[in-house]
């Protein structure tokens, strides 16, 4: 299942786009997942520095 983030939580930083090794994350104010081309490989929700990423 691809990773998930929790838009209350993020606080836009950038730190899990630019961590993702398939580019599926864009951010905006927040950051978001396109369910599609992510991997689910994690990279993301381990240098989230406010744990607002999470596995569905």
């Amino acid at each position: 299942m691809p990773r998930k983030v929790v838009e209350d939580t993020c606080i836009g930083c950038g730190a899990c786009a630019a961590e993702c090794p398939v580019s599926a994350i864009t951010v905006e104010e927040v950051s978001n997942i396109d369910a599609d081309t992510c991997i689910d490989c994690g990279a993301c929700q381990g240098v989230c520095p406010v744990d607002a990423i999470i596995a569905e």
